[in-house]
């Protein structure tokens, strides 16, 4: 579980520090929801993989 949680935060800051540079410079509000709403599925997505069983 930890190990799954370890690796979500650094998939989450690897996605921001890739994309938010973009978003900062372009200033497009657009963007920058989409890139919400991406880091929404990858939080829902890591939600949904803590609660499944360990195999």
């Amino acid at each position: 579980m930890l190990t799954k949680l370890v690796a979500a935060a650094v998939a989450i800051a690897l996605l921001l520090a890739y994309l938010l540079p973009v978003v900062i410079k372009m200033k497009d509000a657009v963007l920058a929801g989409v890139l919400l709403i991406g880091i929404a599925f990858m939080v829902v997505d890591l939600v949904h993989s803590l609660r499944r069983p360990e195999e």
